[in-house]
């Protein structure tokens, strides 16, 4: 059995892909080729936004977003502490502060009733994370936002395809940033990620990091990275592209089917009113969650632990001075979350022994 089974999936579209990427090594243009582009004009229309700008990850989208928002020494980015490190990673890398803000116990994503404490004179932005697939309040963030005259970028990293009141995730916030990594609802064979906005000043500016700070080639007006799409990489999302929604709709079948039958043994995912989910993670909560763990392992169960220290308790963050009970309900999640196997071609009877073995551990809690 696998966690995400990126196999199945190149199995299933081979042709397709194989063709796609066997089309760029004809062509020979492996950096920033006709795909690329191609790409960026399928997915900005899928989002709907006028300018996507792919990249060479989710985390250099991020990093781009906070460069062209002008953000650095001085100023304090407001995130949250439980996901994975990157998004406050490139705060720190740009220069600026990152701010901390606990999570929902229910969402896993910031709790924005606890947002405006956290403004002071040096922020200048709100990058809240779209944890496991669904995306927090962005109407209420963006009333906040406009109240403080602050930009909003979206970590999207996974719930790219998901929904709120009708618009898609990326199209919500000053920009909105995603990643490719393969073992996203949407990867490539690689790292690769992308950027949208509706912002035309802003795309042209992220174009020009992406691309070492060059509007055009040999004219460099600030300072940029080599934040470049592999063309193989664009060839691939660009063959799956196709595919996507109807590998969301297996997702949500899945989910469902663990719902029904987890919701009276633990606590399950809880999908926030007006929103879908992508369910790039399923994530269940449980007191003896690393029992639960090894015990599914020995049944050959894969599952995985996000995350089991919060990024606020990562030593590479302890000169922000925050301590051990600072941010309470993320650290409790961060001991009783773990997600189980989800990828659209897990068969009945995979998700059957799943259930029925989650069940057997938590009925018989004498024996353990």
């Amino acid at each position: 059995m696998e966690f995400i089974d990126i196999k199945k999936q190149y199995l299933l579209y081979k042709q397709e892909i194989d063709s796609a990427i066997h089309e760029v090594l004809d062509q020979g243009n492996f950096i920033m080729g006709e795909q690329v582009k191609t790409l960026e004009n399928t997915l900005a229309k899928y989002v709907g936004v006028e300018h996507c700008i792919a990249v060479s990850s989710g985390t250099d989208s991020l990093q781009i977003a906070l460069m062209a928002l002008g953000i650095g020494p001085g100023d304090e980015v407001i995130t949250v502490p439980f996901t994975w490190i990157s998004s406050t990673e490139v705060i720190g890398l740009v220069g600026a502060t990152p701010v901390f803000v606990d999570i929902e116990a229910d969402t896993f994503n910031i709790d924005v009733t606890k947002i405006e404490q956290a403004i002071t004179p040096k922020t200048k932005a709100i990058l809240p994370v779209n944890l496991f697939g669904q995306m927090p309040d962005y109407a209420q963030i963006n009333a906040i936002a406009q109240k403080y005259g602050l930009h909003v970028i979206e970590d999207a990293a996974q719930s790219f395809g998901a929904t709120q009141r009708g618009q898609k995730s990326c199209a919500m916030t000053t920009i909105g940033s995603t990643s490719f990594f393969p073992a996203k609802p949407l990867g490539c064979y690689g790292d690769g990620g992308a950027l949208f906005t509706h912002d035309e000043t802003l795309a042209a500016r992220m174009r020009a990091i992406r691309t070492h700070g060059g509007e055009r080639r040999h004219h460099h007006t600030c300072l940029g990275m080599n934040g470049r799409l592999d063309t193989i990489q664009a060839a691939v999302l660009l063959a799956k592209f196709p595919h996507f929604e109807e590998e969301l709709r297996a997702r949500e079948r899945i989910a469902s089917f663990y719902a029904r039958e987890l919701a009276d043994y633990c606590v399950i995912p809880q999908v926030q009113e007006g929103n879908t989910h992508v369910y790039a993670l399923y994530t269940i909560r449980v007191a003896n969650r690393d029992e639960l763990a090894r015990f599914l392992l020995s049944k050959g169960i894969p599952t995985g632990i996000y995350y089991p220290k919060c990024v606020h308790e990562q030593p590479v963050f302890a000169y922000l001075g925050y301590k051990q009970g600072s941010m309470p309900i993320a650290e409790k999640a961060s001991n009783e979350l773990l997600s189980l196997p989800m990828h659209p071609w897990l068969s009945q009877d995979e998700l059957i022994k799943i259930v029925e073995s989650i069940k057997e551990f938590l009925c018989v809690p004498a024996l353990r």
